[in-house]
This record gives C-alpha cells, structure tokens and sequence, in this order.
C-alpha cells in the first residue's frame, strides 16, 4: 500500500525535471551555454571605419557601377575633364598669352593650322587676324564661358530651390502667385529674357559702370533665365514631400517650417535639381556664348568662346576658316559632353531606369 503524501509517478518525474532544469538556471553546476566569442559582434574603432568603410561604400555603390557600366559616361566625363582643366591651367599650359598684346605681331596673322602649307608648330590651330594663336584663345576664351557658365546655373539652382521649396511647402496663395510668375517667365525663351534683361540693365547704368559689371550683368542675365524650370521641378518634389509621415512628424514636434524645409524636405529633392544643374550648365554655355556672337555679351577684352567665333567668322568664306572652326568645335564638345553626362546622371539617379 501506498504512502498518501507521495506522489504518482508522472508528476513525480515532471517535479524531477522542473528541479533539474531550475538548479541548472539558478545557479547550478550546469549553467546554460554561451555563445561562442566569434559570433558576438566585436565593437568597430571609429577611425578605421571613416575612411576605409566609406571608401568601400563608394566603390559598391550603385551610381559608380553604373558609371562603370556605361561608355558614354566614361568619355563625356574624360572630355570635360581634359576641357575644364585646360581652361583651369590656361595661364599655366597655353602655349602663348594672348591677352599679352606686347608679344603679339601683325607678321604672324593669319598663320593655318598644322600641317597646311605656311603652318608652323608654335601654332597648332593657326593664328587669327592680330596674330593671336587660336589654341591658347581657345582655352583662355573656354575658362571664362565655364566661368560664367557655373556662375549663372550656381544662380539658377540657389534662386529655383527656393522658390521652389517655399512655394511648395506653402501652397495657397503663395504658390500660386510664384508659380504664375514662373509661368510667365517660361513663355519666353531663355535667350530672349537674357537680351532683355541686359538691355534693361545696360539702359540703366552709366556706360562705364557698365563696363566694368558686364560679366556681373551677364551672369545675372542667364541666371534669371533658366530658374523658373528647377523652381517647378522642386516645387512638384515638395509637393510629394511634405505630406509624407516625417514632415508630420517634425511638424508635431514644433520644429519649425524653415527648418524641415531645409533639413528634411531638401535632401529628398536634390537629386533632379542635380540632373537640371549639370544640363542648365551646358544650356549656360550656350546662352553666353550666343549673346557673345551677338555682341551683347562680354567686350573684346575678355573674349570667350562665343566672341572668337564671332570674330572668326568675318574670314570664314574667305580662306581662313581656322579662327571660328576652332573655337566652334570646342564649344560643340563642350555642351555635347555636359549634356550626355547630365543624361547619365539622370538615369543613375532614376530607379526605375536601373
């Protein structure tokens, strides 16, 4: 007969193994198993993984890979490289000044380009009518179209993003006020509000003030050109933007309008106004050196690609064709290699082209 304080068999063995398991837990001779050093993250140190972490992040990225992938980016990209550097380090790489006019001579215009008969290797492309060599005007006259160039879209992208932002962020009266100039703005072309912006300006100030800020003026004059096409496209971005979850949230927290506009908005809408940038850049150049043919743009003492054109085109049909076939063709690989690669740019930026 059995003891009634003992207990059935199965419970008995279910109590056993509830004490085994709750000894080994609490402090037994069995504790339970680690797991192996190799497999717990080992703390990184700060500095090996600034620079070789974001390296190898930069080389696995995936607009990198697209550049590696696509040859037409590869040599757009070499051209305007080789392009802005010799109009960088033209005062360090020209073969001659040809702003120097002590050294130049009447006896040397004229000269063709090698290898025609009469050329001459001091001057590889040739002379043009003061005896000025048409390489180094080339790359001096290149440095200050990519200089006003940068200058004018650097304008553009400042003035568009924010009018752009605040007319987006805003919306009501504000946005459709803005947007209505924008519109307006767009029915002319861009050539035609760079004339008359100039032409209004150079109305306005002395002749010899003049002068001296026609650079300024034509910066100005291109820049208030190209801005309503990147206000628009910011603004359609904001649009999408602020009523997306972390823009409410910043808004719930107080944080105020300027700020998310700057600091949440901004960085998701930069990525067309990039593509628009390196696009208006080519766009910039071909509107400087447009007024420039004109005769509005920049005086003879600052020739840009534009002015040389202009001057060789007076001896285009009679035999020297070297003064403005020249500076033409740089200016045609110059817009050309901007615009594929802001192409490139697009479709890297893109997802759905990927």
């Amino acid at each position: 007969m059995t003891n009634s304080t003992e207990l059935p068999l199965p419970l008995r063995a279910s109590a056993a193994k509830r004490t085994e398991v709750g000894g080994r837990g609490l402090g037994g001779t069995n504790p339970s198993p680690q797991p192996p050093s190799a497999s717990r993250p080992t703390p990184s140190r700060g500095g090996e993984t600034t620079t070789a972490g974001r390296f190898s992040r930069a080389l696995d990225s995936d607009m990198l890979y697209s550049f590696r992938r696509s040859p037409v980016a590869m040599l757009s990209t070499a051209i305007a490289v080789v392009l802005i550097l010799s109009a960088a380090l033209a005062p360090w790489i020209a073969p001659h000044d040809p702003m120097d006019l002590a050294s130049l001579s009447l006896l040397d215009s004229f000269k063709p380009p090698v290898p025609m008969d009469g050329s001459d290797w001091s001057n590889l492309l040739g002379t043009d009518n003061q005896g000025r060599d048409v390489l180094s005007a080339i790359m001096y006259g290149m440095r200050i179209s990519l200089l006003v160039g940068f200058c004018s879209i650097i304008f553009a992208v400042v003035l568009g993003i924010g009018i752009g932002l605040l007319a987006g962020y805003a919306g009501g009266m504000v946005d459709a006020l803005l947007m209505r100039v924008a519109d307006v703005q767009l029915t002319f072309p861009a050539i035609l509000t760079a004339l008359l912006v100039d032409g209004v300006i150079g109305a306005a100030l002395p002749r010899t003030m003049h002068d001296q800020l026609q650079i300024h003026v034509i910066i100005f004059a291109i820049g208030i050109s190209l801005w309503p096409g990147i206000a628009r496209t910011v603004r359609g971005s904001t649009l999408v933007e602020r009523n997306k979850d972390y823009v409410m949230a910043a808004r719930v927290i107080g944080v105020a309008s300027w700020r998310i506009m700057l600091t949440h908005v901004l960085p998701n809408v930069i990525g067309p106004v990039l593509v628009i940038g390196t696009l208006g850049l080519g766009l910039a150049v071909l509107a400087e050196a447009t007024l420039s043919f004109l005769g509005v743009g920049l005086p003879p003492t600052q020739p840009s690609l534009g002015t040389l054109i202009r001057f060789g085109n007076d001896f285009l049909f009679s035999g020297q064709w070297w003064v403005t076939i020249f500076p033409g063709i740089a200016l045609v690989l110059l817009v050309l290699a901007i615009n594929l690669l802001g192409d490139w740019l697009r479709d890297a930026l893109n997802p759905r082209l990927r």
